[in-house]
């Protein structure tokens, strides 16, 4: 039961249905790491139940900016690759005729990791079949859970150094701003105390001229 949840984890499969605007494109992104099997199936339906109906463009980009995928006058498709950098991929569709035709939805399916491996052909190719194949499948599942776990803690370990970071850096201004703010009153006080006894030698020089022309 563990196994199979895990696996059921793991197999990541998923439908997305987007709604295509008559001008500009509609994107999907998807979070994956690297050296990960995806695969993608995409197909065009007319609201309008349009004949023939209208094509689009379909483009996928890595984290990065490398295109993986790009096809135009179409009307269904499909992408497979091997990640090779981590973070969001990017699957973005348009309309090859803007502003003509009906409204369009795009139907993509995601196979992710163990879902995405071909079963069939691995079963054939080493003529494996039943308890053994559930068997081969669990043990992609725990790789691929281990993969993940690794991922996770890669990602948490570089969380918490930019954290880390950032809290140094924090630390190291608020002590700036103290020697600045320190500095800056000290500054202001011998000022004033400059201007005290400034005061107080133009007042004796003054006392000093009054009383001489009086007894003068």
């Amino acid at each position: 039961m563990v196994l199979l949840t895990i696996m059921m984890a793991v197999e990541r499969s998923e439908g997305v249905w987007l709604n295509l605007p008559r001008s500009g494109n509609k994107c999907v992104t998807e979070e994956i790491h690297n050296n990960v099997v995806v695969v993608g199936d995409y197909v065009v339906i007319s609201d309008d139940h349009l004949h023939p109906t209208p094509t689009i463009s379909a483009k996928v980009t890595s984290p990065y900016g490398n295109i993986l995928h790009h096809l135009e006058n179409i009307t269904h498709g499909q992408f497979a690759f091997t990640s090779s950098e981590s973070g969001q991929y990017l699957t973005c569709f348009s309309t090859d005729h803007p502003g003509q035709g009906g409204a369009l939805s795009v139907n993509i399916d995601w196979k992710i990791g163990v879902a995405a491996k071909d079963w069939e052909s691995v079963a054939r190719k080493e003529k494996i079949e039943g308890v053994e194949l559930e068997l081969r499948k669990l043990e992609g599942a725990v790789e691929a859970v281990h993969e993940n776990l690794l991922y996770l803690k890669n990602r948490e370990a570089e969380m918490r150094g930019v954290s880390e970071t950032t809290n140094a850096r924090v630390a190291w201004y608020s002590i700036l701003s103290l020697g600045i703010c320190i500095m800056a009153s000290c500054a202001q006080l011998w000022h004033s105390a400059g201007i005290c006894i400034w005061d107080i030698d133009t007042k004796e020089y003054h006392m000093k001229v009054i009383q001489y022309i009086l007894n003068s």
